[in-house]
């Protein structure tokens, strides 16, 4: 899909962008947790544009998670915004290759990046004790004022009987 010049990913027939994203959203039904997909819009300001960026999953712990395949350099500034504007807001990410350069000049993977801007990150899936980590009172907060901020009411809800704790 191409809007204002810039192309997006269409989702797939199984309802995700991507195969990491889908392979993600496997993982945690086979573990038995809820999560969101694609249900939380975060509002941030590029300098002088308002923007906002769809939080790939969100688990009920307050744990937001960016499952990145590329990871381009406007992909690093718009988190560095988000994080900045969102302190208490706890984005993750799940990369298919964390060790990937960030360029082929640099030396900074994009694992070296995420532990230089205080990200955590895991590799293709995301770990149990993300899953299993109490829940983030400041973090389930910000998601709570961000959705109120949103008229969105797209993606999924995928909820279990096992508790999130």
């Amino acid at each position: 899909m191409v809007y204002k010049g810039r192309t997006y990913p269409t989702k797939r027939k199984d309802g995700y962008r991507s195969g990491l994203e889908a392979r993600v959203a496997r993982e945690l039904e086979k573990s038995g947790y809820s999560y969101e997909y694609e249900t939380t819009k975060v509002p941030y300001t590029q300098p002088a544009q308002g923007k906002k960026y769809l939080i790939d999953f969100t688990l009920g712990n307050g744990i937001a998670i960016e499952a990145k395949g590329e990871f381009t350099s406007a992909d690093r500034k718009k988190h560095l915004l988000i994080k900045e504007q969102w302190p208490d807001l706890d984005l993750r990410f799940v990369f298919s290759n964390p060790h990937q350069k960030l360029s082929k000049k640099s030396k900074t993977t994009y694992a070296g990046w995420c532990e230089q801007h205080g990200f955590l990150w895991a590799r293709g899936a995301v770990p149990e004790s993300w899953v299993r980590e109490p829940k983030n009172a400041r973090s389930v907060q910000s998601i709570k004022q961000i959705k109120q901020t949103q008229s969105y009411k797209g993606g999924k809800i995928h909820d279990t009987k096992r508790p999130d704790t």
